[in-house]
C-alpha cells in the first residue's frame, strides 16, 4: 500500500504510454466508467461538435484503468484516432444502457480499414434501411426538405394498388397520433397535378409483401442518408453494389422490387419517392442491378430466380421504351436520349434561397415581392418563357443526378449526354444477354417475345451514333452533344469513362482515354468530376458547383474502376480505387469516423465550401449511417486492392508516394509528364484559393506502420504528422509534391 502523502504522485508516476513499457505481446483491456469517461473526453472537444477530430486543441491523451488491475493501474490512450474511437465505443455502450464496460485496446487502435468496413457492414446499412409500413412509418415519413405550411404526413397511393390504400388507411387509424393522411393519386398523373400538390408534399408508396404469418411488410430499401430520407434512383443502384459485397442479397433484391413497382405504377423509376419527384426519373441502372442480384440468388432455386428476373426485365423494357426512347427525352435527329423531364413551376424541394438570384430580376420586372412572384409564376398568372426554359433545364439537371454543374448550366435538357446513352447501351446489351440467360424466353408486358438479336442491333446502332456524335478523336474524349446547336459541347467530364463501364468504347478509344485524358481527371484523392479548365473561373457571382472541380463523387469512381478493368487496365483500376479509399480513410481517421456524401479530391478533404454543404458530417459522438453510395464505394473499392495496397491503406499512406514509380513510367510512356505536373500544380493552387481559403490550421493524423518483430499484425500505432513534415527517405520530387499538397491544410 502506498503511503497517504505520496499516493497521487506515485500513481501519476505509474501512468505511461502503452507499448513503451508494457509487454507488447499482451493485448491490454480497460475497465471504463461510461458516463464519467464520456465527460472527460468531451473536455477535449474544444470546438464543441461532440466529436474528437484533428481540429480539437486538446491534449489528445487520457488515462484509462486496466481491467486486470480493477481500474487501479492507469495507461494513457493517445492520439486523435484512438480517442475518437473511445468516444464512439462509449456512445454505443451508452445506447445499450451500460454503466461500465471493458474495452480491448485493439478496438481503440483498430486498423482503420477493418474498422470502417466493419461499421459499414454491421451498422451503417441498418441505419439507412427504411420500410413504408406500420413498423417504421414514423421513421420514413419525415421530410427535411418539406418547406410547405402543411407538415402533417401524407401518403399518396397509385390508383392501381387498392390493397395498399386499404392497408395505409388502417395504419393511419392505428397510429392516429401521427395525423397521417392517405390519398389516391389520379389515374393520369400530369405536370399540372404534380404542381398542384407541391404545397401538400407526401410520400409515394412502394411495394408491400405478405409475410408467412399473414402480416404485411414494406419491401425494405436503403436511403442515401441525412436529409435524403427516401428511396432515390441511382443512389440505390450504388448502395446495392455495396450490399451485395456485404452479403445483404435480400435487401438488394427488395430494392429491385421497389423499382419494378415504381415503373408499374408511376411510369418510371423516380428521382425519389416523394410527390414532387413524380415527373422526373434519374440515371437508369435497373438491368445491371437486377443481373447482379440474380447472380447472388440461391442457385438451387433456378426456376424461381429466372421467373423473378423475367418479371423485373419486363419493367426495364417498359421503362426503356416509354421513358428514354420516347418524346421528349428521345432526340429524333440523332436518335440519342436526353435528360428532359416534364414538370411545371419551381422545384419545391430546394433550400429557401436557392433560386433567388434567378427569380429576383423577374420579380423586380413585375414590381412585386419575391414571394408574390413565386406564387404568381407557380399558378400561371404570368407568362415568362425565359424562366420556363431555365426550369426545364434545371429539372433535367436534377434528373441527371448531377445537380448542379456548369456542364449542364441552362442547357441540360438539350444534351444527348455521354452518361445516359452509355447506360441505355448497357440496358440493350443486358437485355440481349438476359434473353439467352433465360433460355430464350422473355416477353414484354404486351406479350411480345424479345430476341437477343433485336436488342444487340439496338446496342450496335446506339454505339455507332455515340461514336458519330459524342467521340472526339482529337481530344481522346467522349463529349455531350447539343441537339439544338447540333454540335459537341466542350466540358470535360469523368462520365467519359462510363463508356468503358458499359462497353461501348472500342479498345482503341479506351487506350487513348487512358493515355491522353485520364491525367486530366486523376487527382491525389481520386477522379475529379470535371476538369478545372471546363469549370472555368470562380468568382463571387459565379460560385463553385458541387459536381465540378475540385469535387469527386462515388458513382464516377466506381464506374471508372470497372471500366478500366473491363479493358484490361487493372493497374489503373487499382490505383484509382486506392486514391479514393485513401481519401475516405483519411477523413475517417482524422474526423471521428465521418463518411460524407462527397469530397474535394484535390486536397482529399470532406470539408468543402460549396452549395448544399456535405451530407453525413453532422452527427454526435459516433457516425451511424455514413452515406449510402460512399459506404458502397468503400466496400466495392476494397475488392480492387492487392495486399500491399491494403497494408498501405491501413497506415494511410499518401497515394503519390505509393504510386510515384508507376506514375513516372506511365507518364514517360505517354509523354504526358509535363501536362500532368502543370495540372497538379494548378490544381493545388486552386484548392488553396477556393476550397479551404487558408482557414485550416491543424495537425494531420498519421498511422505509422507497425514493426513486424515487435508488434502483432493487427496493431497500429498513432502518431502525428505536421503539415510540412515528410519522410526523410522520400524521393525529392515526391517530397516536393507532399509539401505542396499538405500546405493546403495550413
Amino acid at each position: 500500500m502506498l503511503p497517504p502523502d505520496t499516493t497521487s504522485t506515485n500513481i501519476d508516476a505509474q501512468r505511461h504510454r502503452r507499448s513503451s513499457h508494457d509487454d507488447k505481446n499482451k493485448a491490454q483491456r480497460f475497465l471504463v466508467d461510461v458516463d464519467e469517461t464520456l465527460q472527460r473526453i468531451l473536455e477535449q472537444d474544444t470546438d464543441g461538435d461532440f466529436q474528437i477530430t484533428i481540429n480539437d486543441a486538446g491534449s489528445k491523451a487520457m488515462a484509462l484503468g486496466t481491467a486486470d488491475s480493477g481500474g487501479f493501474r492507469k495507461i494513457d490512450v493517445r492520439g486523435t484516432y484512438m480517442l475518437a474511437n473511445l468516444l464512439q465505443e462509449l456512445a454505443i455502450a451508452k445506447d445499450y444502457g451500460r454503466k461500465y464496460v471493458v474495452l480491448d485496446e485493439d478496438r481503440l487502435n483498430e486498423n482503420p480499414v477493418h474498422r470502417l468496413s466493419r461499421m459499414i457492414r454491421y451498422m451503417f446499412w441498418d441505419g439507412l434501411t427504411r420500410r413504408i409500413d406500420a413498423s417504421s412509418i414514423e421513421k420514413i415519413c419525415p421530410d427535411p426538405k418539406n418547406r410547405s405550411d402543411h407538415q402533417d404526413p401524407i401518403i399518396y397511393v397509385p390508383r392501381g394498388d387498392p390493397e395498399a390504400y386499404d392497408y395505409y388507411v388502417q395504419v393511419a387509424k392505428d397510429k392516429s397520433q401521427m395525423n397521417l393522411k392517405v390519398e389516391y393519386l389520379p389515374h393520369v398523373i400530369t405536370p399540372d397535378y404534380v404542381r398542384s400538390i407541391n404545397q401538400r408534399p407526401g410520400l409515394l408508396t412502394l411495394a408491400l409483401r405478405k409475410l408467412p404469418d399473414g402480416t404485411v411488410s414494406g419491401e425494405p430499401f436503403v436511403v442515401p442518408g441525412g436529409r435524403f430520407n427516401e428511396m432515390y434512383g441511382w443512389d440505390s443502384y450504388f448502395s446495392a453494389l455495396g450490399l451485395l459485397v456485404d452479403g445483404r442479397v435480400e435487401l438488394a433484391k427488395s430494392m429491385v422490387e421497389n423499382f419494378a413497382y415504381q415503373i408499374k405504377h408511376y411510369g418510371k423509376i423516380l428521382n425519389a419517392n416523394r410527390s414532387y419527384y413524380l415527373t422526373r426519373s434519374q440515371p437508369p441502372f435497373l438491368t445491371d442491378m437486377a443481373l447482379r442480384v440474380f447472380e447472388k440468388l440461391d442457385p438451387t432455386k433456378d426456376k424461381d430466380n429466372k421467373a423473378w428476373l423475367r418479371r423485373v426485365l419486363k419493367s426495364a423494357i417498359k421503362e426503356y421504351h416509354s421513358v428514354w426512347m420516347s418524346s421528349p427525352r428521345l432526340d429524333p435527329d440523332t436518335m440519342l436520349s436526353r435528360y428532359r423531364p416534364d414538370g411545371k413551376g419551381i422545384p419545391p424541394e430546394t433550400e429557401p434561397s436557392h433560386f433567388d438570384h434567378v427569380i429576383r430580376p423577374f420579380s423586380e420586372k413585375h414590381g412585386v415581392s419575391m414571394d408574390e412572384f413565386i406564387q404568381m409564376y407557380n399558378t400561371d398568372q404570368l407568362y415568362e418563357p425565359e424562366l420556363d426554359e431555365y426550369f426545364l433545364h434545371d429539372r433535367a439537371v436534377r434528373e441527371s443526378g448531377h445537380d448542379t454543374t456548369y456542364r449542364f448550366d441552362k442547357v441540360c435538357a438539350n444534351l444527348a449526354t455521354v452518361d445516359l446513352n452509355s447506360l441505355l447501351y448497357k440496358y440493350e446489351v443486358d437485355i440481349a444477354h438476359s434473353v439467352d440467360l433465360l433460355d430464350g424466353v422473355l416477353e414484354d408486358f404486351d406479350g411480345v417475345a424479345q430476341t437477343s438479336d433485336d436488342w444487340l442491333q439496338k446496342a450496335h446502332d446506339r454505339k455507332d451514333r455515340m461514336h458519330q456524335y459524342l467521340w472526339n478523336e482529337k481530344d481522346s474524349l467522349f463529349y455531350d452533344y447539343d441537339t439544338v446547336k447540333k454540335q459537341q459541347t466542350s466540358y470535360e467530364s469523368a462520365t467519359t469513362f462510363w463508356t468503358m463501364w458499359a462497353g461501348c468504347a472500342t479498345q482503341e478509344q479506351a487506350d487513348k482515354m487512358a493515355a491522353h485524358s485520364l491525367h486530366k481527371f486523376e487527382q491525389q484523392g481520386g477522379l475529379v468530376s470535371g476538369t478545372e479548365h471546363s469549370r472555368g473561373d470562380i468568382t463571387i457571382d459565379r460560385p463553385n458547383r458541387q459536381w465540378d472541380f475540385p469535387f469527386g463523387w462515388a458513382p464516377h469512381q466506381i464506374l471508372a474502376w470497372k471500366g478500366f478493368e473491363n479493358y484490361g487496365m487493372h493497374g489503373i483500376s487499382r490505383r484509382l480505387a486506392y486514391r479514393w479509399l485513401y481519401t475516405i480513410t483519411k477523413s475517417f481517421v482524422d474526423f471521428n469516423g465521418v463518411v460524407p456524401e462527397k469530397y474535394d479530391v484535390v486536397s482529399s478533404s470532406h470539408r468543402v465550401q460549396v452549395e448544399y454543404g456535405n451530407v453525413g458530417t453532422e452527427f454526435k459522438y459516433v457516425p451511424r449511417e455514413g452515406f449510402g453510395w460512399m459506404n458502397a464505394s468503400y466496400q466495392v473499392g476494397l475488392l480492387y486492392l492487392n495486399s500491399q495496397m491494403l497494408r498501405a491503406l491501413g497506415t494511410v499512406t499518401y497515394p503519390d508516394l505509393l504510386f510515384e514509380k508507376a506514375m513516372a513510367l506511365e507518364h514517360k510512356r505517354t509523354g504526358d509528364q509535363d501536362a500532368y505536373s502543370a495540372r497538379r500544380r494548378a490544381s493545388s493552387a486552386a484548392a488553396r484559393r477556393y476550397t479551404h481559403n487558408g482557414s485550416i490550421d491543424a495537425a494531420i493524423t498519421r498511422i505509422t506502420s507497425p514493426t513486424p518483430s515487435t508488434t502483432p499484425s493487427h496493431f497500429v500505432d498513432i502518431g502525428f504528422l505536421h503539415p510540412l513534415s515528410t519522410s526523410a527517405s522520400a524521393p525529392s520530387q515526391a517530397a516536393h509534391e507532399l509539401h505542396e499538397q499538405t500546405d493546403l491544410l495550413r
